[in-house]
């Protein structure tokens, strides 16, 4: 198992990537992986088909992990 620099609950900055400067909350973490979840950060469009007949499609805000080298803890 690999160990991370952060953990769930503490509060980081993003340094590197599209969400550059924004902090947040750390929701969730992947260890194996070597991803964090954090709030507001990491949100992408997804298309999704309709389940069932008459249902429409649509595009739903869905927030995906980002790599824990790309955060760094806030002070």
């Amino acid at each position: 198992m690999k160990k991370l620099h952060v953990k769930k609950g503490d509060t980081v900055v993003v340094r590197s990537g599209n969400d550059k400067g924004k902090s947040g909350k750390i929701v969730e973490v992947f260890p194996k992986l070597g991803l964090v979840l954090v709030e507001g950060v990491g949100m992408h469009k997804k298309h999704q088909k309709p389940r069932r007949e008459g249902q429409r499609g649509q595009i739903v805000d869905k927030q995906f992990p980002i790599h824990a080298s790309k955060v760094t803890l806030k002070k």
